[in-house]
């Protein structure tokens, strides 16, 4: 028998590791979706953020494609390329999420920030990454939950440490501590306890983690609708994965055959707008299948995140489009729906070539073909 790589290998202990974590997927079926609408879009005033696995991934297109981002929001996530392709190293150096399998190793320095920095420089070197100096131009807004026992804050401590070392400048940095907030992302009014940490980890902080990042990124920004004004659209994702990786199911890419557009009417008739990508965290993806019912009813989760973190309502009357790409659960590999930041997808998964960070790059991209 042949022997394994050792990105192979770390690929097999994620299997191993997966076994012991629940979840489910809705079959992909083969329902036909709109592609994104190409709209007059600033591709350089292109903001993300992301809770959990998408806070990981929010940092992993931010370095990328720094040349486009102005800014980010990065809830329960933690410095770039953090877990370096080992699963382990992830779920107990980077978050503690391997508990109670394989006990949490997270400390104040359990990231290893300078080693981190250094490979990022060395990627950008290579133009594995955008060059690095674009990140000190950025507005970072960081959210860690005091009662966080998934991503500790101890983490978010460390990503602040990171932008520090990559030369973001401390005014361009706001780290917020929630001291009731457990793993969860925050809203006004909407979703479970603050402190919990389970389905459909949306919780009631009194503290619009949507609306502070972007008055953080873009702001000031005019006040929120009360309710969307614009069209949520529903549309193909699969077009923009890469073909070598799309496969039947999708399993080598982690990504769900369609993902959820919101467009403000201003921008639909054709005025300037930019684009919020919004990711979310592990079990959170439409095709989900919860433990318990999520709050709207049905099986899965559908657009219980797309439509109750508050993105939609600031969209309006800023101009602002906002994209929800969507991953899905792989048996086994990934059943939580994750988006990858430990390499299940291939040893790329952080740069330019990675399937999810080319595949967003692609949404970003299309919704902004019509631009004038």
């Amino acid at each position: 028998m042949p022997t394994q790589s050792p990105s192979a290998t770390r690929r097999s202990t994620a299997l191993i590791v997966s076994l012991g974590l629940l979840g489910g997927a809705l079959p992909l079926t083969a329902q036909a979706f709109p592609p994104l609408p190409a709209l007059d879009i600033d591709v350089s005033q292109t903001s993300v953020s992301g809770i959990s696995s998408g806070g990981f991934m929010t940092v992993q297109f931010q370095v990328a494609h720094s040349s486009i981002v102005k800014g980010v929001g990065v809830v329960a996530g933690g410095p770039f390329n953090c877990s370096q392709a080992d699963v382990m190293r992830a779920v107990a150096s980077c978050s503690c999420t391997g508990e109670p399998t394989v006990p949490c190793a997270v400390t104040a320095t359990s990231a290893d920030v300078p080693s981190l920095v250094a490979d990022t420089k060395k990627m950008a070197d290579t133009g594995l990454v955008d060059p690095a100096e674009h990140l000190a131009r950025q507005r970072i807004l960081t959210v860690s939950g005091a009662k966080d026992t998934l991503v500790p804050p101890a983490i978010a401590e460390q990503l602040s440490a990171f932008y520090g070392a990559m030369g973001v400048p401390p005014a361009n940095l706001s780290p917020v501590s929630l001291p009731n907030a457990g793993h969860t992302m925050p809203t006004k009014n909407y979703g479970i306890s603050c402190s919990k940490e389970t389905e459909p980890y949306i919780g009631k902080c009194e503290y619009d983690a949507a609306g502070e990042i972007l008055n953080w990124i873009y702001g000031p920004l005019q006040p929120p609708g009360t309710k969307p004004a614009g069209t949520f659209i529903q549309v193909d994702q699969k077009a923009y994965i890469p073909a070598e990786d799309a496969g039947v199911f999708n399993w080598s890419s982690g990504l769900d055959n369609s993902a959820w557009v919101y467009v403000p009417e201003s921008c639909a008739k054709g005025e300037k707008c930019r684009v919020h990508v919004a990711l979310h965290g592990c079990k959170q993806g439409q095709s989900y299948l919860p433990l318990t019912p999520p709050p709207g009813g049905g099986l899965y989760n559908g657009t219980t995140f797309v439509k109750n973190t508050g993105y939609d309502r600031w969209a309006d009357n800023n101009r602002l489009v906002i994209l929800y790409p969507q991953a899905v659960s792989i048996p086994f590999k990934n059943p939580n729906g994750c988006w990858d930041w430990w390499g299940y997808t291939g040893d790329d998964y952080a740069s330019k070539d990675g399937v999810q960070i080319r595949t967003l790059r692609a949404m970003v991209d299309a919704l902004a073909a019509g631009a004038k």
